[in-house]
């Protein structure tokens, strides 16, 4: 519905680095500032350790931070923005780093859980049991985040790191799909579609329901690392 994708990807397997940007709607150049936080993200180094590659995508995002701080003041806009979810593998382990509230999930032993916490004002009233996950769908304050890149001169981020066991499956989303399809179809499709078909299944299932914004998703699945000599986790192509 909307004439300019304001969304971004990366999908590098043989780095060992994904990520979803999705600029924010209704600020200036929301496409500019999502592809910024991607390109930033490309030009991170070959991981030495989990927490080296966690530090270094901090960083890389920092520097995307004040880049889209400059810009704005340079264009003398308020702001130009973009959430931001990353994915990193190294070893057995990947590590994720977040602001805004584009969502990185996990499929494991036939469950999805949400692995990010959304930084939105409607998360805050989830937390606080105003509001269940269903009303919190359809709230009307639902696009209004409380953390973006570029967004403010001081960028907090949140990350963790997890133990990746084999058949692990890793959704990154913008909130054009998780505001349209539900975690119950979500693990449906990432069940039962075919490997590479699971990221177009999710995107045209989010156009039925309504498509009210741009829709991203890239899969990353989880192979045993001592199966063969590879990358430990390979992405839907």
């Amino acid at each position: 519905m909307r004439e300019i994708n304001e969304d971004a990807c990366l999908d590098e397997a043989a780095l060992g680095r994904w990520a979803v940007a999705d600029g924010m709607g209704g600020h200036a150049v929301g496409d500019l500032a999502s592809r910024l936080v991607i390109d930033a993200l490309k030009r991170l180094a070959p991981p030495v350790s989990m927490k080296a590659f966690i530090a270094d995508a901090r960083a890389h995002l920092q520097v995307a931070n004040r880049q889209l701080r400059e810009e704005a003041a340079r264009r003398q806009v308020q702001r130009i923005g973009s959430t931001v979810v990353v994915l990193l593998a190294c070893d057995r382990f990947c590590g994720y780093v977040w602001a805004g509230d584009s969502r990185l999930y996990l499929v494991r032993d036939g469950q999805l859980r949400q692995l990010t916490r959304d930084h939105s004002q409607v998360e805050a009233l989830k937390s606080l049991g105003v509001l269940t996950d269903e009303e919190a769908r359809h709230h009307p304050a639902q696009h209004m985040i409380t953390r973006a890149v570029g967004a403010t001169d001081l960028l907090e981020l949140d990350d963790d790191a997890i133990e990746v066991v084999d058949g692990d499956m890793f959704l990154l989303c913008s909130d054009g799909l998780s505001n349209e399809v539900g975690e119950d179809d979500m693990l449906a499709v990432l069940s039962t579609a075919a490997h590479g078909n699971a990221p177009d299944q999710l995107v045209s299932l989010a156009l039925e329901r309504g498509g009210r914004d741009n829709i991203t998703a890239v899969v990353v699945r989880a192979e045993d690392p001592y199966a063969a000599d590879k990358t430990l986790l390979n992405p839907s192509p």
